[in-house]
């Protein structure tokens, strides 16, 4: 499984950490280990304009995902087939702004966000009550269980 992660936002981020999240969340899910997944932290400038450019809304958000090869999760046994999952790209600064507001710390966060984008990646969504439902437990459980076994 390739993970990469690039912080091009100017906040410190511990990338060993979120690779390793990337990695727990993706082996949970079934994913094939041969999957790539690419997560990348950007500056709010950055974020603006993809925000912009792919979503058409204006200003900075937490997360955005770009899914590639529309991999799906797998089950016990019989992983997804190998591909290139997507980008997860993340805005720390949003992310302490949300952070501050939720009253937890940055890093908590960001790895809520990360674990969020991946599911996206994974074709979850939260547009309907029901998908929201589904996918907040799943992300809840994914970073709780994670955290544990930190």
């Amino acid at each position: 499984m390739s993970i990469e992660v690039s912080n091009e936002s100017g906040h410190e981020v511990d990338e060993a950490e979120f690779a390793a999240l990337g990695r727990y969340v993706l082996d949970a899910m079934h994913v094939h280990p041969q999957a790539d997944l690419f997560v990348r932290f950007v500056d709010t400038a950055t974020m603006s304009d993809l925000h912009v450019r792919w979503m058409d809304e204006p200003g900075p958000t937490d997360v955005l995902s770009f899914p590639m090869d529309e991999l799906r999760p797998g089950r016990e046994g019989e992983p997804t087939g190998p591909g290139v999952l997507g980008d997860v790209v993340l805005c720390p600064e949003v992310a302490a702004t949300q952070a501050r507001a939720a009253g937890h710390s940055t890093v908590e966060e960001m790895l809520l966000l990360t674990t969020h984008g991946i599911l996206h990646l994974l074709g979850y969504d939260h547009a309907e009550p029901d998908e929201e439902k589904e996918m907040f437990a799943l992300q809840r459980r994914l970073l709780l269980t994670f955290l544990a076994g930190r």
